[in-house]
């Protein structure tokens, strides 16, 4: 087990300018790492967020390759930090389409995980914002949860949060730390996010590391931000209200140890599938 078990969430409001928008990331990672963190969050579409959702395509790369996964693979390695990378979009062989896809980078830069987002933000809202993720996206297929000095690390993505049965299959492989890179909107993030994010962690008696866009973007959208770290009971660890910056708490094994052993409601499931 690592001796460094701090965890954190870095919080962004992207924009359109991918070099600026690494720059910034590249300095609140700086900050994260002088801060005493093991493994950073990054939230969704940290590197790009343009006027619409097909320009992701433009920036799409082959796993193993481009200058989104350098970037990422060059921080972790020269901070010496397991980086959750938000999202970035991978090519599939459908030309048309990409993979909204989570990488993760251990402490030496090399990728260990790959998740491509399931669930597709397909919705009308009451203020009339409408998405339709899939026209862009392609969804992924399968549930990772992967070895971490940090527990058994479970890959989720923004509408991910929405769907309770997920995080039960990721209980099911072991899961112990959640992490949530998330660009909920401003009008959903306000009544559902925080409930959700902390329902998650309190079903599963789960740490939870959920890393928002928060603030106004060029591109007329206004995300909710209030990056979240949760315990295993639900308390609120550390907490960004808007706009950039980030957030870093201990994570405690031992605490979780005793919570599923003393409050065992994991094994005590009747529908387990």
């Amino acid at each position: 087990m690592s001796h460094n078990q701090k965890i954190a969430a870095i919080q962004l409001a992207t924009g359109p300018n991918v070099d600026s928008n690494l720059n910034e990331v590249a300095r609140l990672l700086e900050e994260v790492a002088e801060a005493g963190a093991g493994l950073v969050v990054l939230p969704e579409n940290f590197a790009f967020m343009g006027q619409q959702d097909q320009e992701q395509i433009a920036l799409a790369e082959q796993e193993g390759e481009g200058s989104l996964q350098s970037f990422l693979s060059r921080m972790a390695a020269q901070l010496g930090l397991w980086v959750v990378g938000g999202t970035i979009p991978l090519r599939t062989a459908n030309s048309d389409q990409v993979r909204s896809t989570c990488l993760v980078y251990n402490a030496a830069g090399d990728q260990v995980a790959r998740y491509d987002k399931l669930h597709l933000f397909d919705v009308s809202l009451p203020n009339h914002e409408r998405y339709q993720e899939s026209a862009t996206y392609e969804p992924g297929h399968e549930v990772v949860v992967c070895d971490s000095p940090f527990g058994r690390l479970g890959l989720a993505v923004c509408y991910d949060l929405r769907f309770p049965e997920l995080f039960r299959r990721m209980v099911d492989a072991g899961v112990e730390l959640i992490t949530l890179p998330a660009a909920f909107t401003a009008l959903t993030g306000k009544a559902h996010w925080e409930v959700l994010v902390r329902a998650r962690a309190i079903e599963n008696l789960a740490y939870v590391v959920a890393a928002a866009q928060g603030g106004y973007h060029l591109n007329g959208r206004e995300t909710h931000g209030h990056s979240l770290i949760v315990d295993p009971w639900g308390a609120i660890l550390a907490q960004v209200p808007r706009g950039s910056g980030w957030i870093c708490s201990p994570l405690d094994r031992g605490f979780q140890d005793s919570v599923r052993r003393t409050f065992p409601v994991l094994t005590h499931r009747r529908l387990a599938i």
